[in-house]
């Protein structure tokens, strides 16, 4: 049996197992930077196949070595491990336990196929070319992002520049499909609150006061000027406001109007330059109205940017190992993600896995209450990471 059939034969045995790591870390999620009980368990995985070679990195994060038989070079296999604050409407028996919190953005499943992953490649250490790292990174759905706290680590900069890896589950993409764009991928985020500040009161006498419900209302909608009339159109950029708190009344007009949202783009430049018009926008508007506004920035992750000749490699790869009709191409994508940090240092790539499955019912978008994957997910996930360590890929 060549080392490919191998790596299937492998995965399909121990898929089982690694669907009840799923489901385990699925009923027990945690919030970012708060991962504990999920990074003990993972760890208590990781030393149950056989690795004891692992150091915290983060706070939470961990990042394991298994050191193949044969010479080569080193390659980093990254998985996140947090969960987001929603509230799980899914009934399945592995329900998330933990009230207000759920696992949908499939981070459950990304440890689970990388411990998956590692048990394959420790059976299989005499095909390993030099040495893999295990990466379960936390906080990744927090600015500043844990990605950038593990790059603090000296554990990590030791390591020096290397090929990263890291794989996404997607159920707008059907199971059995992986998805990789070259180049320019997800983009950059900025976290935005915006403080207008009005004279509140009565509604009945508008005008003895000066309405932040108003000039909130102008503020939103002029503020798409930034991405109608600023941005070039070859320059893809998003603003999108998701939260607007006016605590008043039918007959109450509120002193302040509590404004949240973001801006996304892929072009380091056009970013600084729109946050700095975005804010130069919002106070004009505010004090010709008679208010005032206050924008403050939470400057998130960079655009995350596939290394070319990686994903030209990688996607080679996966067609040996799946069949070139289900690896595709996919479009960039204006969801953001702190993998970008490791793209803008290091020769990266960061691709989609289908999890989704109309006939099964399995539709539900990321980070929505009723998310929920195609565990076949995992044996494809975590088959596809050992094959393309054990073919050294980023090291022509």
């Amino acid at each position: 049996m060549d080392v490919r059939e191998n790596i299937k034969s492998l995965a399909q045995k121990f898929a089982p197992e690694f669907v009840a790591v799923r489901r385990h870390l699925h009923q027990n999620p945690e919030l970012s930077f708060q991962e504990y009980n999920t990074s003990r368990y993972i760890k208590e995985r990781l030393q149950a196949i056989g690795i004891t070679d692992i150091v915290a990195v983060a706070g939470t994060g961990l990042l394991a070595t298994i050191q193949g038989e044969r010479k080569g070079e080193t390659v980093v296999l990254r998985a996140d491990m947090d969960a987001l604050p929603i509230h799980e409407k899914n009934k399945a028996s592995y329900a998330s336990r933990n009230d207000g919190i759920m696992h949908a953005c499939g981070h459950d499943a990304h440890s689970a196929s990388l411990l998956l992953c590692a048990k394959i490649l420790w059976e299989l250490k005499k095909d390993v070319k030099g040495s893999i790292k295990l990466l379960f990174q936390p906080g990744e759905e927090v600015v500043p992002g844990g990605a950038s706290l593990v790059m603090r680590e000296k554990v990590y900069q030791d390591l020096g520049r290397l090929p990263h890896i890291g794989q996404h589950v997607q159920p707008n993409l059907p199971i059995g499909k992986v998805g990789f764009c070259s180049g320019k991928f997800m983009a950059s985020m900025d976290e935005l609150f915006l403080t207008v500040k009005g004279q509140g009161g009565h509604g009945a006498m508008p005008e003895r006061l000066v309405d932040p419900v108003l000039i909130a209302s102008h503020i939103i909608v002029a503020a798409q000027q930034l991405v109608s009339r600023m941005a070039s159109p070859q320059t893809p950029s998003v603003l999108s406001f998701g939260k607007v708190i006016a605590d008043g009344a039918i007959n109450v007009v509120p002193y302040e109007v509590h404004i949240e949202g973001t801006f996304r783009t892929f072009d380091t430049v056009w970013r600084k330059e729109a946050l700095q018009k975005l804010e130069k926008l919002v106070k004009s508007i505010a004090e010709g109205m008679g208010g005032d506004c206050e924008l403050k920035i939470n400057h998130g992750y960079p655009y995350l940017t596939n290394d070319t000749d990686l994903t030209r490699d990688m996607k080679s790869a996966a067609s040996e190992y799946l069949g070139s009709k289900n690896v595709v191409d996919i479009e960039p994508w204006m969801a953001a993600e702190d993998f970008a940090y490791y793209s803008q240092k290091n020769p990266s790539c960061f691709y989609l896995l289908g999890a989704g499955n109309a006939q099964k019912g399995i539709q539900s978008g990321l980070h929505t209450p009723t998310f929920d994957i195609d565990e076949d997910a995992l044996e494809i996930g975590g088959g596809l990471m050992a094959w393309l360590a054990i073919k050294n890929v980023g090291h022509s």
